[in-house]
């Protein structure tokens, strides 16, 4: 397969940036996969894992929390609002964190309050799923 240029920002760091055979991107109307020669878009991402094909037996699944994906003729760009490397996630702490995201939900005085409550707590489960606990 020939490769393409990948880069995945956080507001924290430079997260990847190399040569991939093949990236999956969690778009915000469903999973698409970005290969060499792509056609150009841009779209909004949902929470999800982004699976990295790094070509050969080598692959990188990272968490992103939202954010935006650019595919243009230079390669994939994916300037995420939060993004982990899945090995980096700890299990019983993301467990402690549903359970308070889920207090706050119930806690919440406004409508607005419940809202961001609720969108906290639905991205935590989405990461929870992703890894598989």
């Amino acid at each position: 397969m020939a490769a393409f240029h990948f880069e995945l920002v956080s507001p924290e760091k430079l997260l990847f940036s190399g040569e991939v055979e093949a990236v999956v991107v969690p778009g915000s109307e469903g999973l698409f996969t970005v290969m060499k020669d792509h056609a150009p878009v841009m779209t909004t991402m949902k929470p999800g894992v982004v699976e990295v094909d790094e070509g050969g037996a080598k692959k990188r699944r990272l968490f992103v929390r939202g954010g935006f994906a650019d595919v243009a003729g230079s390669g994939l760009t994916i300037l995420a609002e939060q993004a982990l490397p899945l090995e980096e996630l700890d299990a019983a702490k993301l467990a402690q964190e549903i359970r308070n995201a889920q207090e706050d939900v119930n806690d919440a005085k406004s409508e607005e309050a419940k809202r961001l409550a609720s969108e906290k707590l639905d991205q935590l489960n989405e990461l929870k799923a992703a890894l598989g606990v």
